[in-house]
């Protein structure tokens, strides 16, 4: 049986100074050892060196949030908010910043996915009037408010957009858009409404005339859907 003049595994390291770790080499002598011996030790060296790999990669600062995460976040900071009209300055531009992020995780041609069908609810908006109009401007809410957004996609093209409200505190209140949906893009929608009907108590009218818009899908999944507006606003829509 073979034996070995020196151990065969052993720590060297240098003295440490001032809070600092220094380098821990590992060293082997095992080329006098027998062959399952040696194998065994290889193993041992193998099984280090993967533990120190993996401990570095977990506390990589680079790594980018699980989109879960993100979108945790996101509804976090916009629900409760009045559609975001109740945010500051400084909360807008953090919800931009995690919408900035979820892009990195939007599918390829979100226009084609079939998860834009089903029904919404307009959890955010950067800008308030965005959705619903005069309904929603500064004057709009003293005499109307809010009580849910939502937006409907039904296959293959219609959208339903509906504003529900109480006005001057006791009557209820909606205003309907139906409208045609039109992919421009892989991205970019379009979407041409009707006259809205407005339905306040038992009294119904329908006013103006058609409308259109267009929209950006920046993200989708099972619970969310981000969009960009031509005109720069943010948009959160959260599955009903």
């Amino acid at each position: 049986m073979a034996t070995a003049s020196a151990s065969p595994l052993f720590l060297r390291s240098s003295s440490s100074c001032g809070g600092r770790i220094n380098k821990v080499t590992l060293r082997s002598s095992y080329s006098r050892f027998p062959d399952h011996l040696n194998l065994n030790l290889r193993r041992v060296k193998k099984s280090i060196a993967l533990t120190v790999s993996a401990s570095v990669s977990v506390s990589n600062p680079q790594l980018r949030t699980p989109p879960d995460d993100l979108v945790s976040s996101i509804l976090s900071k916009v629900l409760e908010t009045d559609g975001g009209v109740l945010l500051k300055s400084e909360e807008h531009k953090e919800v931009a910043e995690v919408a900035q992020q979820l892009q990195k995780y939007c599918v390829d041609e979100p226009v084609k996915s079939p998860l834009i069908f089903g029904e919404w609810d307009v959890a955010y908006c950067s800008q308030p009037t965005s959705p619903g109009g005069g309904y929603r401007s500064a004057v709009g809410r003293l005499f109307f408010k809010t009580k849910q957004m939502t937006q409907v996609i039904e296959a293959p093209d219609i959208v339903r957009n509906k504003i529900t409200f109480t006005a001057l505190g006791f009557l209820d209140g909606e205003v309907s858009l139906k409208g045609k949906l039109k992919a421009l893009d892989t991205e970019w929608i379009q979407v041409v409404f009707e006259a809205p009907e407005l339905k306040l108590g038992s009294w119904e009218a329908q006013y103006g005339g058609e409308s259109q818009v267009k929209l950006r899908i920046t993200y989708i999944d099972d619970k969310i859907r981000l969009g960009v507006g031509s005109r720069g606003s943010l948009f959160v829509f959260q599955r009903k």
